[in-house]
């Protein structure tokens, strides 16, 4: 089931996906700035649940640059990156978070951040 929840600033999604016992949300929230991404990031994880997730992987393109962190999910920040890119979202930290459920889950892993940015981006469309 999935739900919606403001944890002002961020947005998040929460039962996007679910596969082999991992779980996954995404979150986001305009940012402009590192330093602001990873204030963000904090303030996600003051909620308990997101502190015990296994990743918050995130992404943000900003004057600094394109930023990521992978927080152990090799590989999940680029593919947030390259949709960051791809959608043309600049100036905006998006963040999948996964709780890890006990299973490999091989390449499905990079489909399913795909499938939660995805997600995120068409929640910001519709305001």
């Amino acid at each position: 089931m999935r739900t919606a929840t403001y944890a002002a600033p961020m947005l998040t999604l929460d039962g996007i996906i679910s596969d082999r016992g991992s779980k996954y949300a995404v979150s986001g929230a305009p940012c402009r700035s590192g330093e602001e991404a990873k204030a963000l990031i904090a303030m996600l994880c003051k909620s308990k649940k997101f502190a015990k997730a296994t990743h918050n992987s995130w992404g943000l393109i900003c004057d600094e640059g394109p930023i990521k962190n992978d927080d152990g999910e090799s590989g999940a920040g680029m593919i947030i990156l390259r949709m960051l890119e791809r959608e043309g979202l600049r100036d905006h930290l998006v963040v999948v978070t996964r709780w890890y459920g006990g299973k490999h889950l091989g390449g499905d892993r990079f489909r399913h951040v795909q499938a939660c940015v995805g997600v995120y981006f068409e929640a910001v469309r519709e305001g």
